[in-house]
């Protein structure tokens, strides 16, 4: 079981990622004044000391802590930190994500530590903090808090001796309204809002002073749903049913920024942080051999040929531009403005090449998507100093031993991606039979159809559906059929996004009933076949049979009498259409039904 402290933004997006898993878990707040809807877990409100910790943990058989409490909750990290180590019990410590410290900003680590050559002050810093500035206003200093407009709140700030001029409160936004001199902000990163609150602040021109968030106590560290969820797989391995793993460019990242730490510095280190398109970062292995770095691409639970394969980067340093980088400031402008100029990245062995339009980068192009190209420099660049600007424009090969074998099992053939796999990924981490992961594939597919020319696109639910019928379009590219898998209703979403103006839909029967039935999603976790419904459409087409033991709906073929499979085909297609009409309002759609032995039914 397992037991987070939230009552933050950090805290709810514990709570999501946890519910993935379908497992129970609690959810601890000390106010109960968050909003949250939890299904999964089990929400407890009430601060609790170390006793009434323990205790709990006791009860519960606690075996994981996240702590995502605020950041300034220092006796609590304090508290979970003695009691997690009495009880042996990991501790995930879910981290914000932070800015880097602004050195126009006064910096302090305590209270005390404000500047006194000031006339007025806001302090955003929470009604707990009031007591604690007290000995400003003693110096004749003006200070405004400003608080959360609660009853609570406002209680304990008179309790400290307030008075209602001095009080301000947060609305939705970061405005100012009070004219002070300086402001004092907490460093609570990019989820408290502290750039949008510097930014109010300085277009008031007011003096920032910010107070350092207190130092991590113990425990992993993460800031982002994805940390979470792959930390918790590795402490806890039975509360997912199944496993994440990452994407082709999030090891190819991997590999280059091993590969570049071992060029700038010497070092190897068998981990390397990489940061996501989101803004979090991960921690992830790599390897080494004689002049390159790799990643062994790791698919979790999700069926991926790629599983095992490694992904290598050869980083060499080049200097094509013929520039001279002597002003470290020049360079250091250079490593940040000019990205593509600081970092070329290419496609070596066993990386494929766009032959079709539709794609990030035009035909001839090596097949590393835009989100991993970026995701390298990204990475790369922090990397980079004006010390290392003599290394510039760094030459980054990402490569893979087999990967021409490997694409044959793949979608890239089909799409127009020749002579290898591809280097993809928008968010870093692929989830296990993810639907987002499917359908953004779905979504590629359609782009490449539509970017080759034809008009018509053909959907159908796998290889055997299509063969059949390819025949009914000789002329069509192979680029015009597209496979749904499950996801007829999505498909068709994005077929009317994307203006296609023709659309086939070929099913099979065990799909069409389901589908007919209102079912855009037909996997068999989300629906099974409805026998009262088949019986009813039966009745719609004159047809008297008993199917009460039918299991498969293939078996109608042979149920019904040859002579009316025409009229309930046609039963069929007809509430299909019901459903995926409405989906494609200014689109043809043709439905075309097909049996086992490839006879096709067309509405």
């Amino acid at each position: 079981m397992i037991l987070v402290f939230g009552g933050t933004t950090e805290g709810r997006k514990a709570a999501e990622v946890l519910e993935e898993a379908g497992s129970p878990f609690f959810y601890s707040t000390k106010t109960g004044e968050q909003e949250l809807s939890l299904h999964n877990g089990e929400r407890i409100d009430g601060a609790m000391d170390a006793e009434a910790m323990k205790a709990f943990i006791d009860k519960h058989c606690i075996r994981l802590i996240v702590d995502a409490a605020h950041p300034f909750a220092s006796q609590l990290h304090h508290t979970i930190a003695v009691v997690a180590s009495d009880r042996h019990i990991p501790v995930i410590r879910y981290e914000r994500i932070y800015p880097p410290r602004d050195p126009d900003i006064t910096w302090i680590d305590d209270y005390v530590q404000v500047p006194t050559d000031i006339h007025s002050l806001l302090a955003t810093t929470g009604v707990q903090s009031i007591s604690k500035l007290k000995w400003l206003e003693a110096l004749g200093i003006k200070v405004f808090y400003r608080i959360l407009n609660r009853e609570s709140s406002l209680l304990l700030a008179y309790e400290q001796g307030v008075t209602d001029d001095q009080l301000c409160y947060f609305e939705d936004s970061n405005d100012i309204e009070v004219d002070a001199d300086a402001i004092l902000l907490k460093e609570s990163g990019l989820s408290g809002g502290f750039c949008e609150k510097v930014a109010a602040a300085r277009a008031k021109g007011m003096r920032i002073i910010a107070l350092k968030r207190p130092e991590l106590i113990q425990g992993d560290s993460i800031n982002g749903p994805y940390g979470l969820r792959r930390a918790v797989e590795k402490l806890l391995p039975e509360f997912y049913p199944l496993h994440s793993g990452l994407t082709t460019g999030t090891c190819a990242t991997a590999a280059a920024i091993a590969a570049t730490i071992r060029l700038i510095k010497g070092e190897m280190p068998k981990e390397v942080p990489v940061m996501l398109p989101d803004g979090e970062t991960i921690m992830v292995a790599v390897d080494y051999g004689e002049d390159y770095a790799y990643c062994t691409k790791e698919a979790g639970d999700d069926p991926d040929v790629t599983n095992g394969i490694e992904v290598r980067a050869k980083v060499i340093a080049s200097d094509n531009h013929g520039l001279t980088r002597t002003d470290p400031i020049c360079a250091e402008k250079e490593v940040r403005n000019s990205p593509q100029k600081s970092v070329a990245i290419y496609g070596g062995e066993g990386v494929g090449r766009f032959t079709l339009p539709g794609f990030d980068y035009p035909p001839g192009e090596a097949a590393i998507n835009k989100a991993p190209r970026e995701m390298i420099r990204h990475n790369l660049q922090t990397i980079l100093s004006p010390l290392t600007s003599h290394l510039l424009p760094l030459k980054v090969t990402i490569s893979v031993p087999d990967g021409e074998e490997i694409a044959r099992r793949t979608f890239n053939p089909r799409l127009g991606v020749e002579g290898g796999i591809s280097i993809i990924g928008m968010s870093g981490i692929v989830k296990p039979f993810s639907e987002e992961a499917f359908i953004d594939s779905i979504r590629k597919c359609m782009e490449v159809a539509k970017a080759s020319g034809s008009e018509r696109v053909v959907i159908n639910s796998g290889g055997k559906s299509e063969r059949f019928v390819k025949a009914l379009y000789p002329d069509l590219p192979k680029q015009a059929f597209v496979e749904y898998g499950n996801y007829i209703g999505e498909t068709m979403k994005i077929a009317h996004e994307l203006n296609i103006p023709k659309v086939t839909l070929g099913v099979m029967l065990g799909k069409a009933v389901k589908l007919a039935a209102g079912h855009l999603d037909t996997h068999s976790r989300k629906t099974t076949m409805d026998l009262g419904f088949i019986q009813q459409m039966l009745q719609e087409s004159g047809i008297t049979i008993d199917i009460s033991d039918i299991t498969l709906a293939r078996e109608l073929w042979k149920r019904i009498p040859t002579g009316q499979l025409q009229i309930f085909a046609q039963t069929v297609t007809r509430h299909c259409a019901e459903h995926c009409l409405p989906l494609l309002p200014n689109g043809e759609l043709t439905i075309l039904l097909i049996d086992d032995n490839g006879k096709i039914y067309e509405i």
